[in-house]
């Protein structure tokens, strides 16, 4: 019987540490069994890891969760990455390459390693991911050129870079937690999941807001084009009504959860809402989900673009899910935004809550991790038992094997069905016996 493919996957936030296992069919499709997660506070900083050990206990008690749950031994798991630092650095490659053989996806995959080596001061690359292809100058306009003849090739990519601190902590909190940990950049296995191909060829914002940072990334012409991490999330919203209302931080959560619309004043009700009247408390989280969205607007001047250069905005996240984000967005930026679904190709089972928007980076990197694993592989192996095994004890050197009965020499007389004649022989023995001790 062939061997199930099971893939682990763990997001670190700044607010809760997620993991979720999934097993792939050879049909592609990916299906959730099990999630988990444990919630943390001041163990994450804007993505970077305060608190090594929480974190660690907290994926080992995830991890054995579905260890349990799968009845097998977990080998490797992936792990998202992203944080206030995580963003893009452009750059390009320009290689003379031999026209009388034609361009291979090991040539493309070479420059884009060797681009990946380029240093950025203070930083780490992560991953590199073309932006454009150009053979003899001109561009490749299916954004592959394996299989053309040229004499150039350019490769206009984009170097994936992050505080070298990220990348640190999750080395420390990973050190020896499995055999072998895979780092996925969230972000880009959201835009590689969540948007549709049409979306990203025509332009297209994710805009993924978490507790404390939001994460945009833009694409045109079917590639990633600029990605950036702002530090500014729901998080912000919460204090500013814990600061300007004198309440506790997690009485400004619920206040901020149960005001009908906080981002349009006109429709929120003037009412009192754990102690504060809901109107004044709108008025600071319409004032800072309001920054937050010139910033995310700002972005595409950035990457030396408009509006009218993207066609939709996909919005995700935790913060993302706050009454009247969506519009407030499409309002501010002029352009349709849609919630993101989770991937086409990812069924869920048992367990409903793992379809939920607040998990779609976790499911997102189970859908990258499938679709770059060796089909062989696995990050689960699950333990094996042979019904028809007949184990064999070993006695434990300490302890003396149970004695063995002597065989006896006696044989039953079975001519003899009576027991008159044993009698009469038990008697006759014993008359001797008596005879030999009063000798």
């Amino acid at each position: 019987m062939a061997k199930k493919q099971y893939i682990v996957a763990i997001e670190i936030g700044s607010s809760k540490v997620v993991g979720a296992v999934a097993e792939k069919t050879s049909d592609n499709r990916i299906t959730v069994s099990h999630l988990f997660q444990e919630t943390q506070t001041n163990c994450v900083s804007y993505g970077q890891v305060q608190n090594v050990e929480n974190i660690k206990s907290s994926i080992n008690r995830i991890l054995r969760n579905i260890s349990n749950n799968l009845d097998g031994d977990i080998t490797q798991v992936f792990v998202g990455v992203g944080g206030r630092s995580v963003h893009s650095e452009a750059s390009e490659i320009n290689r003379s390459i031999d026209a009388s053989q034609s361009i291979t996806t090991n040539t493309i995959e070479a420059i884009l390693r060797e681009g990946s080596r380029n240093a950025v001061k203070q930083y780490q690359t992560i991953t590199s991911v073309p932006r454009a292809f150009y053979v003899d100058k001109k561009l490749v306009t299916n954004n592959d050129p394996a299989g053309q003849y040229g004499n150039s090739l350019k490769i206009q990519f984009n170097m994936i870079v992050a505080n070298k601190a990220i990348r640190l902590g999750l080395d420390r909190v990973m050190a020896s937690i499995c055999e072998k940990t895979n780092y996925i950049t969230t972000a880009l296995a959201m835009g590689q999941h969540i948007l549709t191909d049409e979306e990203k060829r025509l332009g297209c914002m994710l805009v993924d807001m978490g507790a404390e940072t939001t994460t945009v990334a833009i694409y045109k012409n079917g590639m990633l084009q600029y990605l950036n991490t702002l530090p500014l999330g729901g998080r912000n919203l919460t204090l500013d009504v814990a600061n300007g209302m004198k309440v506790l931080e997690d009485a400004a959560e619920r206040i901020k959860k149960n005001i009908n619309n906080p981002l349009d004043l006109q429709m929120v009700d003037s009412i009192m809402v754990e102690g504060v009247n809901s109107k004044e408390a709108a008025q600071y989280i319409n004032a800072r989900a309001g920054e937050i969205i010139a910033n995310v607007n700002k972005q595409l001047e950035y990457a030396n673009m408009t509006a009218g250069d993207i066609s939709s905005i996909v919005l995700t996240g935790g913060a993302a899910q706050l009454k009247g984000m969506p519009k407030k967005l499409e309002d501010t930026i002029k352009v349709a935004v849609r919630e993101a679904n989770m991937p086409s190709n990812v069924f869920f089972a048992q367990q409903s809550r793992a379809n939920s928007p607040e998990n779609v980076q976790v499911i997102s990197l189970l859908a990258e991790a499938a679709r770059t694993m060796d089909p062989m592989d696995t990050c689960v192996k699950v333990h094996d038992y042979d019904d028809n095994f007949d184990p064999v004890v070993t006695p434990r050197p300490d302890v003396d094997p149970a004695p063995v009965p002597e065989p006896t020499s006696k044989k039953k007389d079975e001519k003899s069905g009576s027991g008159w004649w044993k009698n009469l022989t038990k008697k006759f023995d014993s008359l001797i016996s008596d005879a030999d001790q009063e000798i």
